[in-house]
């Protein structure tokens, strides 16, 4: 059993614990955090490990791609990152999200240049920010939080 609550931190500040423990469930890592104004609330985001695996994947799959045409890469990267956005989009992930798509920015742009050995002059951020602005999914929290939600 471990402790985690809105009571926790101060149970295990008072015992000189240090802070509450985290667990990871259903690809989220559960933390204790409080609200601006004090109050408990349960911060989660996502599992370091899974958005790591995830990034590995998605770059074995862009170089069985780097010649695809740009609209087919596009359209792949929409799926994938509004998929990812669907699950991972709760309050309080917002900068895990932003990471996410910053590193499939990177990761296409280098799959771009590694076309061919001209490709590393044709392909400046300039150039691709224009594809990026088409393609990707605008990041944004899709999930309420659950006292929107259950208020109904």
């Amino acid at each position: 059993m471990i402790e985690f609550g809105r009571f926790a931190a101060e149970n295990r500040k008072r015992r000189g614990d240090g802070k509450p423990e985290t667990f990871d469930f259903l690809g989220f890592t559960h933390c204790c955090g409080h609200t601006r104004r004090g109050k408990f609330k349960i911060t989660r985001i996502t599992i370091a490990k899974r958005m790591r695996a995830t990034l590995h994947a998605i770059k074995e799959k862009f170089r069985k791609l780097m010649h695809a045409p740009i609209h087919i890469q596009g359209q792949w990267l929409r799926s994938v990152i509004q998929g990812w956005l669907n699950y991972y989009a709760v309050p309080g992930n917002y900068e895990h999200l932003a990471r996410f798509c910053d590193q499939m920015k990177r990761l296409w742009l280098w799959t771009l240049r590694r076309r061919s050995h001209k490709a590393r002059n044709r392909w400046p951020w300039a150039r691709i920010r224009l594809h990026i602005k088409r393609w990707f999914p605008k990041v944004q929290i899709l999930h309420p939080y659950p006292e929107a939600r259950l208020r109904t």
